[in-house]
């Protein structure tokens, strides 16, 4: 192996000999690892999809408290989506919380790691890590250029996280993943497409459309946008004009069209447009109103027009996720918008 790709996966490599002292087999990545330990019971699914990139599902619960000590040898970047319990770390000097129905970004340089895991609570976690050289290969641009580099984003800090709430588009990626894992028959073709839909919308929401990288409007200008937003929100279903929402808010029409796309990566309607279908998917998953109903609820007079946007964007038909959903108990940790069944992976992936 690679000494890069050697080094790369020894960050988790050591932390899973910290969970189940009995697994010491490298040779294979892709496997099970079956935690059957007076500290806790569980399962890990590890997958290798390329040699410095590693997929991990995890599902474990411990029979006492316990603070896992690390040290990364290589520099990485790691996407975290957490459906059940909850994750504090120390990394580099700073306290950080990873908490059900949470998405994260780690930028991840050489750096001492503390995490700590709390007894008798169910911890279930997607993680996808890959090596500085994978995360600079998906960001290379069609003309060969990079505007993101990693260095950059993590400046002088050893370490750096972005975190966001988990919303539909990604949770309906993440459960045509578990699925394919649940039913065994998941080609690496597919694997890996998920994966980069993911990673796509991670490098959206995190970077792409990042406030950090929008510098280019007034404190008051942005307060203004951000207020625009909100009476968006709240009249969803009878939204005013573009004209009249500039004249709600104080700015002209242009500035308010130009800012509110700098700010959030859409157009004032095309924003809105999401956040209609984001909200009718949380209905549905409520299952108390009809696919009708719901499409009201958002905004759309035409049930049709409504199906028809919510398959294009979801890859699913309201009506069959409304079936699905009632056939789910609530979430009670309320992760992932209760996408998933509250059940231990182990059964989900077989």
């Amino acid at each position: 192996m690679h000494a890069h790709a050697a080094a790369f996966h020894h960050n988790f490599n050591h932390f899973f000999d910290q969970l189940e002292p009995l697994t010491n087999h490298r040779e294979d990545l892709s496997r099970d690892i079956t935690i059957q330990h007076p500290a806790g019971t569980g399962l890990i699914h590890r997958l290798q999809p390329r040699p410095e990139m590693e997929l991990v599902l995890s599902d474990f619960r411990l029979t006492s408290d316990r603070t896992v000590e690390l040290f990364s040898l290589e520099p990485m970047v790691e996407f975290g989506y957490c459906f059940q319990g909850t994750r504090r770390s120390n990394l580099a000097a700073s306290e950080q919380e990873i908490v059900p129905g949470q998405w994260s970004l780690q930028l991840i340089n050489t750096a001492e790691a503390r995490l700590e895991f709390d007894a008798k609570q169910p911890f279930m976690m997607l993680g996808i890590g890959m090596s500085v050289a994978v995360f600079h290969d998906y960001l290379t641009e069609a003309a060969g250029g990079r505007s993101i580099d990693f260095a950059e984003l993590l400046g002088a800090k050893p370490y750096r996280i972005f975190q966001e709430t988990i919303d539909p588009a990604v949770a309906v990626i993440l459960k045509h993943l578990v699925g394919g894992l649940q039913s065994r028959d998941l080609h690496r073709i597919e694997l890996e497409c998920r994966i980069l839909e993911l990673l796509l919308l991670a490098f959206r929401s995190f970077l792409v459309n990042s406030k950090e990288t929008k510098p280019l409007l007034t404190r008051d200008e942005q307060s203004r946008i951000e207020a625009a937003r909100e009476i968006m929100m709240v009249r969803m279903s009878e939204p005013p004009s573009l004209l009249q929402l500039s004249r709600l808010v104080g700015l002209n029409d242009y500035k308010l069209k130009v800012g509110f796309k700098e700010m959030y990566g859409n157009t004032v309607f095309g924003y809105l447009r999401e956040k209609r279908l984001e909200q009718a998917w949380l209905l549905l998953q409520e299952g108390n109103a009809n696919v009708n109903e719901v499409s009201c609820t958002v905004g759309y007079s035409n049930p049709s027009h409504f199906a028809e946007a919510f398959r294009k964007q979801y890859g699913v038909n309201p009506g069959a996720l409304l079936r699905r959903s009632s056939s789910y108990p609530p979430s009670v940790s309320g992760g992932a918008g209760g996408l998933f069944p509250q059940a231990p992976l182990s059964t989900i992936i077989g």
